[in-house]
């Protein structure tokens, strides 16, 4: 399958830099791994375009994110500027992932099918708000789906074949099919999609 542009080939996100933390240029930073060690054990970490690198000197947990110090940054105001800026490792870093265990980017551009077969779209992100991940999922035409990544909502994983099965939550296709009825002959745009925020999955 396809990657999406902004992906770069042989990399993986494990992280995005957030707010400023505090006024010596500390960082929140929000880890897409289930090892804390991520955000030092590969060493600096860098840029989607490899141009950038940044060492982590040093993170502690707070809530749902690290405040971290990064090497070199000590101004708030530079610690600012980093917000949005996501931190890259070469996935020939990373260790073999065990059975059931994929990568976020790996999920990326998938069909996303149904029992039956039918292709219901094929998944743009992965997203956690907090109560676990959720495939983004586009269809061809109208609003998308929210599908938990579970064992119960995607039994099924085929990442040779370049798919997934889904089933649904029930009600939640009933709830697509309305929106985009209530959308049709009001010119609505279908194109716009959600920032990719890609990262890792460890069950």
């Amino acid at each position: 399958m396809a990657k999406t542009p902004s992906e770069p080939e042989g990399k993986i996100c494990i992280a995005q830099i957030g707010a400023a933390h505090g006024v010596r240029g500390e960082v929140r930073i929000k880890l897409f791994s289930d090892d804390p060690n991520s955000l030092t054990q590969y060493g600096p970490l860098e840029t989607a375009d490899g141009k950038r690198h940044f060492k982590i000197v040093s993170a502690r947990f707070a809530k749902t994110v690290f405040v971290c110090r990064i090497k070199g940054l000590t101004d708030r105001n530079e610690a600012e500027a980093l917000n949005g800026v996501r931190l890259y490792v070469d996935r020939e870093q990373l260790p073999e992932l065990e059975e059931e265990e994929f990568y976020h980017s790996d999920l990326i551009g998938l069909d996303a099918r149904l029992e039956d077969g039918t292709v219901l779209g094929s998944i743009l992100a992965v997203h956690d708000f907090g109560a676990g991940d959720l495939l983004d999922i586009v269809p061809s035409r109208g609003k998308g789906l929210y599908v938990p990544f579970t064992r119960e909502a995607v039994p099924h994983v085929s990442l040779d074949e370049g798919y997934v099965t889904v089933i649904p939550p029930e009600g939640l296709l009933d709830e697509a099919d309305e929106s985009e009825r209530s959308l049709e002959g009001e010119g609505a745009d279908f194109s716009a999609q959600p920032e990719l925020l890609d990262g890792l999955k460890k069950d």
